[in-house]
């Protein structure tokens, strides 16, 4: 193990290292904490045997006692406003931070008393976890609101098993809660078919905010290589549209074969900024070209890049939520790419995402450009899955409480579930949702809903009793209005000790997450003890390895001292 880590230190180190191997492998030795979840007396083995510990929900939790209230982000504040900033502005680096974020309550524990099932839409946006890689990157403090789990672990890929039959697989794995050893912790992975895309023609408007707070270098320059190495990858069946807006809107390119790229990138490179934001009205008429060079049983989207700084007609988020809301029957999807610092409004853009049927990711360098739009633009462009909704049903016999990692803003009615007017995530080709539960086993005898109505069944055999819970997922196929529906059972003979990379994976980027988040559910865990699990558990991700590291050399997390 030593010689594991000693190499891993040296193959995961970031490139602001100095170079003197010595001094790096000493160090990384001298300041590695070890996870230490030995203090609480716990049987594992005898738990799963009988899959309870005799916890009934009545105690408090670490730092509170159950949350039983559904949480909401209907405010939002200013990224990293200090004391004294009377205007709702900070000075940072020399210039104002007015960025927005919704704030976010974090998930508490339920009681499968009260609450036996958990339900919640689908996200595959990762917009949060690289907008928080901008930020440390910059060297600036992570605003909490700013973190949202689940993007954290659904930016990472995972090795999922492939759907045999329809639009998505289940996959499931029940393990060790690492930051909490009073909890058991379930991973549920849904995996995508790829579609054949290549023989889907495709209707593109870009939607590009030209305004002048969109002149920085991260921003219009950045938007303008992002799209022009999509034109590069379309076909001759494929039509470009692109439509600016500053002060008012503009029409640039209309209905262009996707084979003429040098036309496309010619009229995106005559770009410049300047003026006011008008955001409701480029969206209207995008929507429109989109409708006007519709391609029947082809993938027909406005993909929207701004920093989303609207300033002039709808511009608050409720308004332009309304708008997009509005189109989002036309069977034209919305994507949302953000860009820039210092004045971006991430909640303005996720709810046009939410809304508008379309996934939201921020775009802070041209491999990040490349990843979304080319690497994994069948995922960003073609939906195979939408209105995609998860329910979990807990078997009270058997799981006291638990608690969803990351998906605040995400959560249903239950009722919702099977109410398919209602409008969730969706899920494109080839991408993946991965959710965490925290479970807290239970040694009751209590029954509901399924369970329940299968009670003389349980009292015939084993099986019911056996189960820990059920997935059921909920989905539309791209062009149908009616759902359809696929489930799994977990069983507590399904718990496993040792853990695969994909949970290990998923385990480390949560841990940072709520690391950031200064979660009130993992108390005492640090960015040092992330590093160390993925030691322990052999987790294959430089990128995260070298975030972390960088997070730490900032000086903004508890590890300011090691560096």
């Amino acid at each position: 193990m030593e010689d594991y880590v000693a190499n891993n230190a040296r193959a995961y180190r970031p490139r602001y290292f100095t170079g003197d191997d010595s001094y790096e492998k000493d160090n990384f030795k001298q300041h590695k904490k070890k996870l230490d979840h030995s203090s609480v007396a716990y049987d594992t083995a005898t738990m799963l045997a009988s899959c309870g510990s005799g916890y009934d929900g009545s105690e408090s939790r670490k730092s509170g006692s159950y949350n039983n209230e559904r949480t909401t982000a209907e405010n939002y504040r200013y990224s990293n406003v200090t004391a004294g900033d009377t205007d709702g502005t900070a000075n940072i680096g020399g210039g104002y931070n007015t960025e927005e974020y919704n704030h976010l309550t974090e998930n508490g524990y339920k009681l499968v008393s009260d609450e036996p099932l958990s339900t919640f839409s689908t996200d595959v946006d990762t917009a949060s976890y690289t907008n928080v890689r901008r930020m440390i990157n910059d060297g600036w403090e992570v605003d909490t609101d700013a973190v949202r789990t689940e993007e954290f672990i659904n930016y990472f890929k995972y090795d999922y098993e492939k759907p045999t039959e329809g639009a998505v697989s289940i996959n499931t794995e029940l393990s060790d809660c690492p930051w909490n050893s009073e909890a058991k912790l379930m991973l549920v992975g849904l995996q995508a078919r790829e579609a054949k895309v290549k023989d889907v023609p495709t209707n593109l408007v870009f939607l590009i905010d030209v305004s002048g707070s969109m002149e920085d270098e991260d921003k219009l320059p950045l938007v303008q290589q992002a799209f022009s190495m999509l034109a590069e990858n379309l076909g001759a069946d494929d039509r470009v549209s692109i439509v600016t807006y500053a002060g008012s809107d503009s029409v640039v390119l209309e209905g262009e074969s996707g084979d003429n790229s040098e036309e496309i990138v010619s009229a995106l490179n005559s770009l410049s900024a300047g003026g006011s934001t008008a955001g409701a009205a480029g969206i209207t008429t995008a929507y429109k070209l989109a409708e006007e060079y519709f391609i029947e049983g082809g993938n027909n989207r406005v993909i929207l890049a701004t920093d989303g700084d609207l300033n002039v007609g709808l511009s608050s988020e409720e308004e332009l939520t309304d708008l997009i809301s509005q189109k989002r029957d036309s069977g034209v999807y919305l994507s949302v790419l953000g860009f820039g610092s210092g004045n971006y409004k991430d909640n303005r853009l996720e709810a046009l995402a939410d809304n508008g049927n379309g996934n939201y990711a921020y775009i802070d360098s041209v491999d990040e450009a490349e990843r979304v739009l080319v690497t994994e633009m069948s995922g960003t462009l073609f939906t195979v899955a939408k209105d995609a909704k998860v329910q979990i049903e807990f078997n009270p016999e058997n799981v006291s409480a638990y608690r969803l990692v990351g998906y605040e803003n995400r959560l249903l009615n239950d009722e919702d579930f099977e109410d398919d007017t209602k409008d969730a995530g969706d899920i494109g080709s080839g991408q993946q949702v991965t959710v965490l539960y925290e479970i807290v086993p239970n040694n009751g005898n209590e029954k509901s809903l399924k369970y329940q109505d299968n009670e003389s069944k349980v009292a015939e055999t084993s099986e019911l009793s056996g189960e820990m819970l059920t997935v059921s997922v909920r989905y539309k196929d791209p062009e149908a209005s009616e759902s359809k529906l696929i489930d799994k059972s977990v069983m507590c003979s399904d718990y496993t000790e040792a853990v695969s990379q994909n949970f290990a994976k998923a385990c480390s980027a949560a841990e940072f997450a709520m690391v950031l988040r200064n979660s009130d559910y993992a108390s005492g865990l640090t960015a040092q003890g992330v590093v160390d699990y993925m030691e322990q558990n052999r987790v294959d991700n430089s990128e995260l390895f070298e975030l972390i590291y960088k997070y730490m050399q900032n000086g903004t997390g508890s590890e300011a001292s090691y560096w």
